[in-house]
């Protein structure tokens, strides 16, 4: 007969949560590059009032590449 196994069965137990120190997080993000945006909206009484739509782009910047407006054209 086969044995049945769970598959999230582990060999022994796990010390915690296994955490990425800030500097390697930073560094990843840097690398690659991340976008951040959300939407705030301001009602009272189910009205809304304003509406802002925030965009945000994290990136390490790269010689290569070159800034949009240095050549003088628009952006």
């Amino acid at each position: 007969m086969a044995q049945e196994v769970a598959l999230w069965d582990s060999p022994g137990p796990l010390d915690g949560p296994i955490g990425v120190p800030l500097v390697d997080l930073l560094d990843r993000v840097l690398a690659t590059g991340v976008v951040i945006s959300g939407d705030l909206v301001i009602a009272i009484a189910d009205v809304p009032l304003v509406r802002l739509s925030l965009h945000a782009l994290l990136s390490s910047v790269n010689e290569r590449v070159p800034a949009p407006w240095a050549d003088g054209g628009p952006l």
